[in-house]
């Protein structure tokens, strides 16, 4: 057999280096019990024993006595291991998750309905929020958008896109401004049909709010110019004393009732007066009405009166008017005020245009909307939601708006309300379990534990096998510790063992038999967090507080978690080891920046201002020379541990926010990277500068065309390194010809001409250096890589060990990594990259480290899988890979996996795991290729 592990190139370590590593995580949502829902106490409560202690600047007491340690500790206590819990996650985490995204996407693939493909793609949506992965997510719901037929669905679905990228943070942006995004544009939204030319792109709405009049109202409609001599009047409709004088003929065509009134066998039909005063019409009214009927125009008229005229059309049967009268209104709601008030009139009329046009406005203020009392008043309740259902607004409305109230707050009345809705508009099997299961978590949360354990048992009863830990929880809560013992044992015993079940069961256990728990979790799941967190607090609570850390330090190096990080402060404050803790807490408000600490007793800033009294205090300019030492160091933590000091000396600087940005995606925080590059872009000094930002918001959100297009308008106006910097990297996201590598390098080379810092310029220079590995150029790469060196660019080793290999001079590409890896601090890749230039066994072992200090990397479980297969273990390659894809549904892992079975014949295996990565990634060619195969 042709060795496979030949082929596995780590193409994905090829990676222009922009702020992003090699190094892939999966995003796992984080325990948001902390930071959101506690109320800190006041100051004084603490001055009066910390103030004094931190204030001096004498060495500090030992254990022995009153410490600063013991003051700052004394009214919380370090954590114990009786108080943590591992949160139960509000997602839906099937057994048979590999099975069940092959069905997903066979459905997928089998239809033919573009609305069915939408709803499709929002169940995708929910299945793959287990992952956390950004980009899968949004890859759904652009999926669900681009299919989605009717206004309804394309109201929420373009909001929903918009909340993603949380563009309500852009100072100067309106909620109802079109981005340039055609899949996100308000007027687009309102527009029914499927239209494959409006799939995906830039938008060219022309950002006046006045033209949606234009494209809503008349097209298609004969407007009749003023001037044009009016109708003899041959009838008059009398309101009162007032008298409206009308061409019957004009009338009689706005409805067949009207028709039959005017011409039929009706009294009517031979009056020239006929008394409209009983009709529920104004004289001003009926005047539009007359207007109307000659002119089919609405703008003459006010709000007011169109809304007389939605009511008489529908009490005449006036489509064409009711439609006219509907598009109209619709243009015109750009406010939550109206909004709330139009939306009834919607409703009563069944204007479903206004209706869907108004909740637009409603969803697109999320989350803002979301603390408006009128706003909730009206979506959480239950009658309103009929009214909406008849409407034609269900599940995605709902679904939409619980989502977002549950990344506010899993606490909040509103959150449980709107859920609640949900729940009552879900019409299919997983919709419910869906929602019966995130109900479970939010009402656990709110320590409602009665509730909470029959949403949880009905989510279990329909066969969501991990709403049973919920289920279990709930018991141990109300003191049934055994029977949640034996729950979770029966499962266990049941279905294919997995992490979180040893994990649920360890709460419950008691002794050595809960170690083994925990141990049998983190052996089966590496990535769980709260094994690691128990062990921790338990050797913290035996007086090993560096044990402690060295513990909580093996979560720290594959996942940033604030609670993790908070826990790593406790025990270095536990040591006082104060520089370190400090550090600790800056990288935590850095994630967020509104964490409560102390069980949620005393806010993040606070224990800064505390603890920088007892560390040395350093200047900006101080700053920027440890940065630069962090930066070489690829010590990623410490170095936004400085720039988080940087922003309180000048907490304005978008340079500074910048630099964060790219720490935090490097580190693969992309929430907080945003958010700072949001902040960025609201505290940019110019428009090229703002306009560079804005560039990088859109291509990390999947808008490569938008983000070059901002890049080039910022060339336009100053030539500068970031705006070549961009479109460069922006320009080398797809395979490069010759032709576009020398473009791309004529770009870095302008950057490189530009005023910038050592930072940038380093990775400027690594970054050509890669493009002229790619065209062959070697010496030139060399001297690239050198230059980045000489600017303490420790990444550039990777490179040049790459550069030597293609020479092949292997003990010197070792030689290179092996420099790499005693330099960074952040060294897990640099074991993975060094593996490909050393002999097996050495291989085996750098990938082997590689996995213990990062079990996210993949390269290591495919490789060795590779190696098994090639010495023709067959079962054991298979099950390495299994192994993997238990805690980490990996595309590379499961097309590889496919390829395995494939070659042993078992092809039915080799198509459920196509299916299952092509419903991650439906493009990926080499899993198309095999695919198509496997089918054959």
């Amino acid at each position: 057999m042709q060795k496979i592990y030949c082929h596995l190139d780590m193409r994905g370590l090829k990676l222009l280096d922009r702020f992003t590593s090699t190094q892939v995580h999966a995003l796992n949502p984080t325990d948001t019990s902390n930071g959101k829902t506690h109320v800190g106490v006041s100051r004084a409560k603490l001055n009066s024993h910390l103030i004094k202690s931190f204030g001096s600047n004498s060495k500090p007491k030992s254990f022995n006595s009153l410490s600063v340690t013991e003051a700052l500790l004394l009214p919380y206590g370090l954590p114990a291991t009786d108080l943590l819990e591992p949160s139960i996650e509000p997602h839906l985490k099937p057994t048979e998750f590999v099975e069940i995204l092959a069905d997903l996407y066979h459905r997928l693939e089998n239809c033919s309905s573009q609305s069915d493909k939408s709803l499709l793609s929002i169940e995708q949506y929910s299945l793959l929020r287990n992952l956390g992965d950004p980009k899968l997510l949004r890859r759904c719901l652009r999926a669900a958008r681009q299919n989605a037929v009717d206004v309804n669905s394309k109201v929420v679905l373009s909001a929903w896109l918009r909340f993603e990228r949380r563009e309500d943070e852009l100072v100067g942006m309106s909620a109802m401004a079109c981005s340039g995004q055609v899949l996100e544009c308000p007027k687009v939204a309102l527009v029914s049909g499927f239209d494959p030319n409006l799939v995906s792109g830039h938008c060219q709405c022309d950002h006046d709010p006045s033209k949606a009049v234009n494209m809503l109202i008349f097209e298609g409609n004969e407007c009749v110019s003023l001037e044009e001599e009016e109708e003899e009047s041959d009838v008059s409709f009398c309101i009162g004393n007032v008298e409206i004088n009308c061409a019957r003929c004009k009338i009689a065509s706005l409805s067949s009732p009207f028709e039959a009134m005017l011409y039929g066998c009706f009294k009517e039909s031979k009056k020239g007066k006929i008394d409209f005063s009983e009709n529920g019409i104004s004289v001003k009214g009926m005047r539009a009405v007359e207007m109307y009927s000659r002119t089919r125009r609405l703008d003459l008229f006010s709000p007011e009166i169109v809304v007389e005229l939605l009511s008489f059309a529908n009490r005449f049967c006036c489509e064409e008017m009711k439609s006219a009268c509907d598009a109209y209104l619709a243009s015109l709601v750009d406010n939550i005020d109206d909004a709330l008030v139009l939306i009834e009139y919607g409703l009563e009329e069944m204007a479903y245009l206004l209706v869907a046009a108004c909740l637009q406005v409603l969803l697109r203020g999320l989350p803002s909307s979301l603390y408006n009392p009128k706003v909730m008043k009206f979506l959480c309740s239950s009658k309103v939601g009929e009214r909406l259902a008849m409407a034609g607004h269900g599940f995605l409305l709902y679904y939409f708006l619980s989502h977002v109230a549950m990344e506010e707050s899993m606490v909040s009345k509103t959150t449980v309300m709107l859920l609640e809705r949900l729940e009552e508009c879900t019409t299919e099997r997983w919709q419910k379990t869906l929602v019966l299961h995130q109900l479970g978590c939010v009402l656990l949360e709110r320590r409602e534990f009665k509730d909470a354990q029959f949403r949880f048992l009905a989510a279990a009863k329909a066969g969501h096998v991990y709403s049973v830990a919920g289920v279990a929880r709930t018991k141990y809560k109300q003191g049934q510790q055994y029977s949640a013992y034996t729950l979770m044992s029966s499962i266990i015993s049941e279905y294919k063992p997995a992490g979180w079940m040893y994990q649920e069961r360890a709460l419950y256990n008691i002794g050595k038999e809960k170690i083994l728990d925990l141990s049998t979790a983190t052996e089966l799941d590496p990535t769980l967090l709260f094994p690691y967190k128990y062990r921790a607090v338990a050797k913290a609570e035996e007086k090993q507080i560096r044990a402690a850390i060295l513990e909580i330090d093996r979560t720290v190096r594959f996942k940033l978690s604030p609670d993790c990080i908070e826990l790593r402060a406790w025990f270095f404050i536990a040591l006082e080891d104060y520089e370190s803790a400090l550090r600790d807490i800056r990288v935590l408000l850095t994630l967020e920046p509104n964490y409560m600490m102390f069980h949620g007793k005393v806010s993040g800033d606070y224990l800064v201002e505390l603890l920088s009294h007892r560390v040395k205090q350093l200047s900006q300019a101080d700053c920027w020379m440890h940065l630069y030492d962090q930066w070489s160091s690829v010590d990623d933590i410490g170095s936004l541990a400085i720039i988080h000091q940087m922003l309180g000396h000048n907490p304005g600087k978008s340079l500074i926010q910048f630099r964060q940005s790219l720490l935090l995606l490097r580190l693969n925080c992309q929430k907080a990277a945003m958010r700072s590059l949001r902040l960025a872009r609201n505290n940019s000094g110019s428009e090229h500068e703002r306009l560079v930002y804005e560039g990088w918001i859109l291509y990390d959100t999947g808008n490569r065309e938008e983000a070059l297009s901002k890049a080039e308008k910022s060339i336009h106006i100053q030539r500068s390194f970031e705006a070549f910097f961009l479109k460069a990297y922006a320009l080398a996201d797809t395979s490069l010809d010759s032709e576009s590598s020398s473009y791309v390098i004529q770009l870095l080379e302008e950057a490189l001409k530009c005023p910038s810092d050592g930072l940038r310029k380093g990775q400027a220079l690594n970054n050509l250096g890669s493009i002229y590995v790619d065209c062959g150029k070697l010496d030139k790469a060399v001297d690239c890589y050198m230059s980045a060196l000489d600017i303490k660019h420790t990444r550039a080793h990777q490179g040049l060990a790459r550069v030597y290999h293609l020479k092949n001079q292997r003990k010197a590409a070792y030689d290179e990594m092996t420099k790499l890896i005693e330099k960074a601090q952040n060294n897990a890749s640099a074991y993975e990259k060094r593996s490909e230039y050393c002999d097996p066994e050495m291989a085996k072992t750098d990938l082997n480290m590689a996995t213990q200090l990062d079990p996210l990397r993949t390269y290591p479980y495919r490789y060795r899988a590779a190696v098994l297969m090639d010495e023709q273990k067959e079962s054991e390659a298979v099950e390495e890979l299994t192994k993997a894809i238990a805690f980490k549904p990996d595309l590379q892992i499961l097309h590889l996996r496919a390829a395995f079975h494939e070659s042993i014949g078992d092809v039915s295996s080799a198509l459920q795991d196509c299916q299952a990565a092509l419903c991650m990634d439906p493009n990926h060619t080499d899993t198309l290729d095999l695919y198509n195969r496997a089918r054959d």
